[in-house]
């Protein structure tokens, strides 16, 4: 019997890429990725980073601009997207962002499927509003989507989109 046994056991075993913890253990899970192509991440990451981080930054944007203000005060007048639905927006644009690392199928779905439904909605909710008050005050123009309004759309989109994908195609291991 000879001492070197373990350790030779132990080589050609490979590595213990599951047990390792700390940066060496996310090392190993990317090295053990590359075998399938995806590493720590899933076929819906890059999307739902995308969509979360754009919800998060609509969030402190303007989301309606009112133009016709700036004859009374000099310059128009900005809601924000923190004033109302954007809190929301920014609660579930975090959490969006975070299923972007879980690699469970179900809850990595229900990560970008939630948010996205849920900020759609919000959209959805706020051009009816623009459109509504612009009736009732006869003012086409007198209320303009900002830039957060669009951005949020387009996260929701995203997630919506990668929810989609991942539902469809989630690969077989």
């Amino acid at each position: 019997m000879s001492t070197t046994a373990p350790a030779e056991a132990e080589r050609t075993a490979g590595p213990k890429s599951v047990e390792q913890k700390g940066l060496a253990g996310v090392f190993a899970r990317l090295k053990e990725g590359r075998k399938h192509g995806w590493g720590v991440f899933h076929m819906g990451s890059w999307p739902m980073m995308i969509g979360g981080m754009a919800m998060i930054i609509s969030a402190f944007l303007p989301w309606v601009t009112l133009p016709w203000i700036e004859e009374l005060t000099g310059e128009p007048f900005h809601l924000r997207g923190t004033d109302g639905p954007g809190v929301l927006t920014l609660a579930v644009g975090c959490l969006a962002f975070a299923g972007a690392f879980v690699p469970r199928r179900r809850l990595a779905i229900a990560h970008a499927a939630i948010p996205g439904l849920l900020v759609a909605g919000i959209v959805a909710l706020q051009c009816w509003n623009i459109v509504v008050h612009s009736i009732q005050l006869d003012a086409w123009g007198g209320f303009l989507p900002g830039m957060g309004l669009v951005l949020a759309g387009g996260g929701a989109v995203f997630l919506l989109k990668a929810s989609w994908t991942m539902y469809r195609s989630w690969p077989v291991q």
